[in-house]
């Protein structure tokens, strides 16, 4: 997995613990493709604050996940129930985890 979905990942999973600003900077430059330049431009700050957000953002991400492990034990889980051999237990775990 390359470094910005794996970032989109994180994202997806412990986003609604960053700030609204980090959330602003962060879907700013990875979902609607902005640069730094453009996001500063817009929200009429310097490129490095914008930058220093982003990247504050990333740390939390990589912390969260440094110390819940919610998206390696997910992973882990869902190789687990591909390996049985039950297709009907397979497919019910495979919604529970869904959601």
């Amino acid at each position: 997995m390359d470094e910005r979905n794996k970032l989109i990942l994180l994202y997806d999973y412990y986003g609604e613990l960053l700030s609204d600003s980090q959330k602003r900077y962060f879907e700013d430059y990875y979902f609607n493709n902005l640069s730094l330049g453009e996001i500063s431009e817009e929200l009429s700050i310097s490129r490095n604050a914008v930058h220093k957000q982003i990247k504050s953002a990333i740390d939390k991400l990589l912390f969260y996940e440094e110390k819940l492990k919610i998206i390696s034990k997910n992973t882990s889980l869902i190789n687990k129930i591909n390996e049985l051999d039950d297709i009907k237990i397979k497919d019910e775990l495979i919604k529970i985890i869904e959601g």
